[in-house]
């Protein structure tokens, strides 16, 4: 799991529509839904400071989350919300209702670790990344907090693909395909040949 679980109150909404949601946000609430798990949607209003503050936490889309409403708990994943392009406010929150066997879609952040052991990068060779996430079917219960991609040994030319990453138990990739996530190109200047034969000497 990317995060902690939360939890959050909420208010169930009578009125929908466009005024209402205005009124909400005047009061400092965001309208939000839940859906899914073959039950009807829940109309609700959340507190702006609370969903704001998950939200620049990061791992919003990819964090459990408990939301209450009127004294009853459903576990959701957020699946979508929508900011004000001018002043970057939160406007609206989807959730899915989540259980133990859920399957969720998710994007998955790649780390990339040991650079220094690459000897494309240490020659003076540039990290050209294809994907900065990676779109899965998962349990909504076991989602990854990200995938680590290992540069060690990796020179320039090379490319590093899907087929290189050991997926958890229970995770798939939405693509069908052995993928580029990212490749090592030489720079636009040429390469260094002293760290070049630095490089080979050391190897």
């Amino acid at each position: 799991m990317s995060h902690e679980s939360y939890e959050l109150k909420a208010e169930a909404r009578e009125r929908v529509g466009k005024g209402s949601a205005r009124e909400l946000r005047r009061k400092g609430f965001i309208p939000a839904v839940i859906y899914g798990d073959k039950q009807a949607p829940i109309s609700i209003a959340l507190n702006t400071n609370e969903v704001t503050k998950r939200i620049h936490a990061g791992g919003f889309m990819t964090t459990i989350a408990t939301i209450e409403v009127d004294g009853k708990k459903y576990k959701v994943l957020p699946k979508d919300y929508q900011l004000d392009p001018v002043r970057d406010f939160t406007m609206h929150v989807d959730f899915l209702r989540v259980s133990g066997n859920t399957k969720v879609t998710v994007e998955i952040p790649v780390h990339f670790v040991n650079e220094a052991k690459s000897e494309g990068l240490k020659v003076g060779g540039v990290l050209n990344i294809v994907r900065h996430e990676i779109e899965v079917h998962c349990p909504a219960d076991a989602i990854p907090e990200f995938f680590d991609i290992d540069l060690s040994g990796k020179k320039i030319g090379d490319s590093i693909h899907i087929s290189e990453v050991t997926l958890p138990k229970g995770v798939t990739t939405v693509i069908d395909r052995d993928f580029t996530i990212a490749t090592i190109i030489a720079p636009a200047g040429g390469i260094d040949e002293s760290a070049a034969e630095a490089g080979e000497a050391e190897a």
